[in-house]
């Protein structure tokens, strides 16, 4: 407990860091309270049937992402995910497009010009992803909550055109508080505004678990709520482990002499992330396993299609641990290329000892890549599923799933990586970290 408060002590002892650190805790806090701020025209005492279905499926990862924007009609309801969607598409063309391919080579410059692209295509997702949204809402809640329509006057086609517009600027908002975050705070503003919306939910999520357990006798009472807890610690230890776990590549740089100094003759090394795919397997999995509800219409696919989407059934975590395999496979592909780790070390003059530069140094990063993904992604799917068995076991749903999957996901890696940014201005004021041994490190992007 000494050691931790003289750590809390080393932090705010350091200027930039308390002035980062008050910074980001501003612009998370116009976040949460633009959250709150319903749309224009619509009655908040009419939108409890939203609320209620913005928590499944990928509606309710959506309402996650946005930290309850999504189900309560807010100005923020779309968040940051038209920005995500649009850089995965982004990072796929980087695969596919020789124009981006380029663009990613070419350093800070090329990052700047993918980054305008990347805004420009957010634009665009928005205004579909706009009018969708404002039409969601217009089935899913009565018709008389639209006050600009009932008693201003408005056409609908006007309302959803006004509506669209401020979802757009809303979006674009947030997206800009992220930015500022990255730039002047401490963190990734994007991921850190997503993982404050999770960790918002959390507090009523353990109240209701607690109601849950005291409520009757059948609930287990305090000894089921602690071994709850403890499962629920080692779950996020294991992610910590999943998280941070690298497999390490020796590079050995050739030694240069340039006038009176010798330059290289140092091994280095690569760390070859476990789980280089974060938290984006699972997102698509969910995507995904969404289509059977498409078949719940006709009488002869009926039973598959409920079959399919019973989320604690063993055939809907089967095949939705199965896709995360696959995803997993398929974006630590797009997102890691031993192409370029390759050309880079050569450009350097550096080499794996035992193995030529070139095609052999491709072939042997893409044979370890392949190697430490396939243990890798069968624990991401583990995890995937594990809120599937918290379900089972009794725990109260907006609490299991923090057991598992994105949640615990982006939780996770979100403060590991601020944790080492802090951690590292410690160290470069001569404090001591902020652990007592070894060293934190984060992950490399969501």
């Amino acid at each position: 407990m000494k050691k931790f408060i003289e750590t809390i002590k080393n932090i705010f002892k350091i200027e930039e860091l308390r002035t980062r650190l008050g910074y980001t805790f501003l612009l998370i806090l116009i976040y949460r309270l633009g959250c709150f701020i319903v749309l224009p025209g619509i009655d908040t005492t009419m939108l409890a049937k939203l609320q209620s279905t913005s928590q499944q499926g990928l509606v309710g990862l959506l309402n996650m992402f946005s930290g309850g924007a999504f189900g309560n009609a807010s100005v923020f309801a779309l968040g940051v995910m038209p920005y995500i969607s649009a850089s995965i598409v982004i990072q796929l063309l980087g695969m596919f497009v020789p124009y981006f391919r380029k663009l990613q080579m070419e350093g800070e410059s090329g990052r700047r010009k993918m980054n305008q692209i990347t805004r420009y295509l957010t634009i665009l997702i928005l205004c579909i992803q706009g009018p969708a949204y404002i039409a969601s809402i217009h089935s899913q809640i009565p018709g008389a909550a639209f006050i600009a329509e009932t008693q201003l006057g408005w056409s609908r086609f006007a309302y959803n055109l006004v509506a669209t517009i401020i979802l757009m600027a809303g979006s674009m908002f947030v997206m800009w508080l992220g930015e500022r975050i990255t730039d002047r705070g401490i963190g990734n503003g994007i991921s850190l505004l997503i993982m404050i919306g999770i960790v918002a939910r959390l507090p009523y999520a353990l109240v209701a678990e607690v109601g849950t357990k005291f409520a009757t006798t059948a609930g287990g009472g305090p000894i089921a709520l602690i071994v709850e807890l403890i499962i629920w610690f080692l779950v996020i230890v294991a992610t910590i482990a999943l998280v941070q776990a690298v497999r390490k590549v020796p590079v050995q740089y050739a030694k240069r002499v340039i006038g009176n100094r010798q330059y290289g003759g140092v091994r280095q090394y690569i760390p070859l992330k476990i789980n280089a795919a974060g938290v984006m397997p699972i997102i698509f999995a969910q995507a995904l396993m969404l289509f059977p509800l498409l078949f719940s219409r006709f009488d002869a696919t009926r039973g598959i299609a409920a079959s399919l989407s019973n989320y604690t059934g063993f055939w809907y975590n089967l095949i939705f641990g199965l896709l995360v395999v696959i995803f997993t496979y398929f974006y630590t592909a797009v997102t890691v290329n031993p192409t370029m780790m390759a050309e880079d070390m050569k450009k350097n003059g550096g080499f794996i000892p035992g193995v030529k530069p070139g095609k052999a140094t491709v072939n042997y990063l893409d044979d370890i890549m392949s190697k430490v993904t396939l243990p890798g992604s069968i624990f991401l799917a583990i995890i995937a599923i594990l809120p599937a068995f918290a379900r089972i076991a009794g725990v109260n749903d907006s609490f299991a799933s923090f057991y598992g999957g994105t949640s615990l996901l982006i939780l996770v890696g979100v403060v590991l990586d601020t944790l080492q940014q802090v951690e590292s201005y410690l160290l470069m004021r001569h404090y001591d970290g902020l652990m007592k041994t070894g060293r934190l490190s984060g992950r490399s992007g969501m």
